[in-house]
């Protein structure tokens, strides 16, 4: 074998080597999308008006209420709420009890250390309007926000 042969090999390995790691991305650390599909997904709920609104009777209603209702179709899932303040929701999210956090979110979130925060999906009254996802389920954010786009296209 000369070098030439040698070197296109070696470029052939290396390269093969690279794609074969990269096909299983995005990856959720802890699955979440595989196990939620056909199942259920957790999302915490705080109230603010228009984006999530609760009626007291463990109905809950809003722009993002739809929203999620209308992805977690697109998984085949049920959706279990857990209504509490954005701070004890922040929490549960940190600590792998939640799936997604929604309740009128902006991307300047306090809680963006808790949590992996979407593409902005709406701007309103110059506010960025974004979901929260647990940490390192990308493929759970990308699966969200392949639909929010659908819903929205552009952000408006």
């Amino acid at each position: 074998m000369n070098k030439s042969s040698f070197r296109r090999a070696f470029y052939i390995i290396i390269c093969s080597i690279s794609l074969y790691s990269c096909a299983s991305f995005p990856v959720d650390s802890e699955g979440t999308l595989d196990r939620a599909r056909g199942d259920e997904l957790v999302v915490g709920i705080s109230e603010n008006k228009p984006w999530t609104q609760t009626s007291g009777t463990g109905r809950y209603s809003g722009i993002e209420v739809d929203l999620i209702e209308g992805f977690a179709d697109t998984i085949d899932a049920d959706v279990q709420w857990l209504h509490a303040p954005e701070s004890v929701l922040a929490e549960k999210i940190k600590n792998g009890q939640l799936d997604l956090m929604i309740g009128g979110l902006s991307s300047s979130s306090p809680w963006s250390s808790h949590m992996a925060l979407s593409r902005p999906y709406h701007q309103f009254d110059g506010e960025e309007k974004v979901m929260g996802v647990r940490l390192g389920e990308n493929d759970l954010m990308m699966a969200l926000e392949r639909y929010l786009a659908h819903e929205f296209g552009e952000i408006r």
